[in-house]
């Protein structure tokens, strides 16, 4: 009998490619570059499974260049690179990864919170330019954890997860979000309380339209002098340009950003000129143990819905009512 075909659109970790290397015949992109659209669209020509990341754009368009197409399984716990609309109207199942990667993904909010703080980066750049000559009362100073408020913004499993640590550093913690019960001693509140009362806001909401450029120009005027923006779940939850702005005029303290918009953030961007905006490359999920698992729970999802299977996490569920 022969295998079901599917592409793949990177290199993922071993433990998911053997998998599913062991159930079918996969077509895998070599380059370290996504597929141009172009590629993309060749490649799915045929295949019964596609496996993807969160930089291929999979819509209408390229559902309908894929005939036979059973299963969507994106690589990622966000599925805005997703038309899941349009996959739930061609019977087609979309899986994520959620679950595996909270842990790391509040780990790494917190460590761009504390760098952004206590102005790390700063500092290491400080001492490479050879201007450390002494100690000085007054150099770098940042901002202190114990007995500030944390607002978190989306109170999901990340949500929840920073709200645990933050219960380590002495953090007063509140969040907006109307779904979510309260958890690990944190306190529910409305958008704007939120923004005005936060010393430390943490975004962790998924990108939709209601959800894109939530912050703008408008909530950043709410927020404290002293505020610390951390986002870790997708750039355009953020206006760019209206946070460049408040963070050049010093409107608010300090941001520290995984993503960005658009992402990869361009060299010329004035995002990067400013020194009190920390900005690394999506790295949140980035440990060897979680994209392992990540990889793991996708090529699971993948075969799943080859085999006609409900998927262990599909985002579109209601194909099996």
């Amino acid at each position: 009998m022969a295998k079901p075909k599917v592409f793949v659109t990177r290199i993922v970790p071993e433990k998911g490619l053997s998998l599913v290397r062991d159930f079918c015949e996969a077509d895998i992109w070599q380059d370290e570059m996504p597929p141009s659209r172009a590629d993309l669209l060749a490649r799915v020509r045929d295949v019964d499974g596609l496996l993807s990341l969160l930089t291929d754009k999979i819509d209408a368009e390229l559902m309908d260049a894929a005939p036979r197409l059973k299963v969507i399984s994106n690589m990622a716990v966000g599925v805005d690179n997703v038309d899941v609309a349009a996959a739930t109207a061609r019977r087609i199942p979309v899986g994520n990864t959620p679950g595996v990667l909270t842990d790391a993904t509040a780990d790494h909010a917190f460590a761009l919170m504390l760098s952004a703080a206590r102005r790390i980066v700063e500092g290491e750049k400080y001492v490479r330019a050879g201007k450390w000559i002494t100690w000085h009362p007054q150099l770098l100073l940042g901002a202190d954890f114990a007995g500030a408020t944390l607002g978190i913004i989306g109170f999901g499993r990340i949500g929840q997860a920073v709200a645990k640590r933050a219960q380590g550093f002495d953090l007063h913690v509140i969040y907006h979000d109307p779904s979510a019960r309260p958890a690990y001693g944190a306190t529910p509140t409305d958008l704007g309380t939120l923004l005005r009362e936060s010393d430390f806001i943490s975004l962790h909401v998924p990108l939709t339209e209601q959800t894109r450029h939530m912050i703008n120009a408008e909530t950043l005027r709410k927020m404290k002098p002293n505020a610390i923006l951390v986002n870790t779940a997708r750039g355009p939850v953020v206006d760019s340009q209206a946070l460049y702005i408040a963070l050049k005029s010093k409107q608010i303290f300090a941001a520290a950003l995984d993503v960005t918009e658009p992402e990869p953030l361009p060299v010329d961007s004035p995002l990067l000129e400013l020194d009190n905006c920390l900005i690394v490359p999506h790295l949140g999920s980035a440990s060897r143990q979680t994209r392992d698992e990540m990889s793991f729970l996708a090529a699971q999802n993948l075969i799943a819905g080859l085999k006609g299977e409900r998927l262990p996490n599909c985002v579109n569920p209601q194909l099996y009512d």
